[in-house]
């Protein structure tokens, strides 16, 4: 799908997978999956749970819960071989005679490339969980637990060990679906989230650290949470502990019914910190369904960039709240543009559910259909209108798409220094018209408007003169919302005035 969520630059905490336990890199942290350092925590009983609550409610009953779930969740191995670099001569022991930092890269798959070295294939193995949908032996967990694994092996409670076959993954959404060969087992109860409520009480079982079936409970944080991993998930943020080997294992509400599937961690340092993510039921039903069917998942798109509303967007457009997606660009000939969609067009809603946050919008349209018709509301130019598009295929690969200047400024207010761009640079710049920013100073370079950037629109009106931006600008009110073009990106700026 090529709806895109645009984020600036800025120091964004380690979004981490609860991930399989791996043997080689164990500690490494990256941003899209890592390994974390908090103990488990033990199961908690009603009568020992320290919590409020509200009055005449009774708390769950977790020892019950797991007594009768326990033995649908399961281990998962994996196992494969990852291609690395050593030096000749080198038997991978400590103490060889190597570099003093050479040990210390092998063991994380580092070691650099030069003269000596020949490549190697290295063994890999790593811990997830898993949940058993049917008694013929399908169980859902992360596609990131069983990514480039060549063997997988799922361990029941009662000990039993069958090899697994990977009938398909969804790196879209995170969700693997496997089979084993076995017969009468025990399965889950699947649930929904339409019913769960913020502050609901909510259990998780898996296998961190290796750990098999530990349990830890929580309540949900929030929901529909959109992250900035390019996920089109409306992910269920919840307090439960999760850690490495967690990766895959079932998310259960105070009815024992699974709601979700623990995935990913926000964490400065990669350990467990208070803040959880799992994947929607539904989501996984929804995938699960598909690759039992088809062996593949189709996602639909819209075709267009957005990104998000705040205050002094929503001041420029006249919007009420700084709400919705804001339309940053349009792909030419896709879905939104037959559709009629513009840039400066703010999605305020989708087929009547409300988009408060631009990652609603994905989210929303990534577990759509593609051919599915949508009616979209937007805001246009101060009213609202309703668009009615029928959504692509994510997969299909058309769908990406593919005389002299004279100077002149609209400083003050703004602070741009601006020139039109010539034949040329429209060529070069796939746009018609535009003025280059040349320099910028004040309100505008205050807001992150770069030297280099060139002005598409100033709140909506195509910027084709400097007379017409200075125009704008006198009859603005307290901001501007700028749209430019950075690096091939349209992105909307919005400017606090002096």
């Amino acid at each position: 799908m090529n709806t895109i969520l645009s984020t600036p630059r800025r120091l964004i905490l380690a979004l981490v997978a609860a991930g399989a336990l791996g043997a080689t890199g164990a500690g490494l942290v990256t941003q899209r999956q890592a390994h974390a350092v908090a103990a488990p925590v033990a199961a908690t009983s009603a009568s020992t749970t320290a919590a409020a609550t509200v009055p005449g409610t009774a708390l769950p009953s977790f020892a019950q819960i797991t007594a009768e779930n326990g033995p649908a969740v399961v281990n998962i191995s994996v196992s494969g071989m990852r291609r690395t670099a050593m030096a000749e001569g080198d038997d991978g022991e400590e103490g060889g005679a190597q570099d003093p930092m050479q040990d210390f890269f092998r063991r994380f798959g580092m070691a650099p490339q030069g003269p000596g070295r020949m490549p190697q294939n290295v063994p890999v193995r790593g811990q997830g969980s898993g949940f058993i949908v049917s008694p013929d032996g399908v169980v859902l967990t992360n596609a990131h637990v069983v990514k480039g694994a060549d063997e997988v092996t799922v361990k029941l409670t009662d000990r039993r060990e069958f090899r697994a076959k990977v009938l398909g993954a969804d790196p879209k959404t995170d969700v693997a679906v496997l089979k084993i060969d076995a017969h009468n087992l025990p399965t889950v109860r699947l649930g929904n989230t339409k019913a769960l409520a913020v502050g609901e009480w909510v259990l998780a079982i898996g296998s961190p650290f290796g750990f098999e079936n530990s349990v830890t409970a929580g309540v949900v944080s929030a929901k529909g949470r959109a992250l900035p991993d390019d996920s089109a998930v409306p992910f269920i943020q919840t307090d439960v502990a999760v850690n490495p080997g967690n990766s895959g294992g079932p998310l259960f509400n105070a009815r024992g019914e699974v709601v979700g599937i623990n995935s990913q961690i926000y964490s400065r340092s990669g350990g467990y910190q208070g803040v959880s993510f799992a994947i929607p039921i539904e989501v996984a039903e929804r995938v699960s369904q598909q690759i039992q069917k088809t062996g593949k998942v189709s996602h639909a798109r819209l075709g267009v960039t957005v990104q998000e509303v705040n205050q002094t967007l929503a001041d420029s457009f006249g919007l009420d709240k700084p709400q919705g997606a804001l339309v940053a660009d349009v792909q030419k000939g896709g879905p939104a543009d037959q559709a009629g969609l513009q840039s400066g067009d703010v999605i305020r809603s989708v087929d009547g559910q409300p988009i408060v946050g631009s990652g609603d919008l994905p989210a929303f349209i990534s577990q759509a259909t593609p051919g599915a018709k949508v009616q979209l509301e937007v805001w246009r130019k101060g009213a609202s209108e309703t668009l009615s598009a029928t959504l692509g295929d994510a997969a299909d690969k058309k769908a990406v798409a593919d005389a002299g200047a004279t100077e002149g400024t609209s400083q003050g207010r703004l602070g741009l220094a601006l020139r039109p761009l010539e034949k040329g640079e429209q060529r070069e710049a796939g746009v018609e018209g535009g003025l280059l920013i040349e320099q910028a100073s004040g309100a505008a370079a205050r807001a992150g408007v770069q030297e280099g950037d060139v002005l598409l629109a100033i709140n909506g009106t195509p910027a084709r003169d400097i007379g017409q931006v200075r125009g704008v600008v006198a009859k603005a009110g307290k901001s501007v919302a700028l749209l430019v073009l950075r690096d091939g990106n349209r992105i909307f700026v919005p400017v606090r005035l002096g």
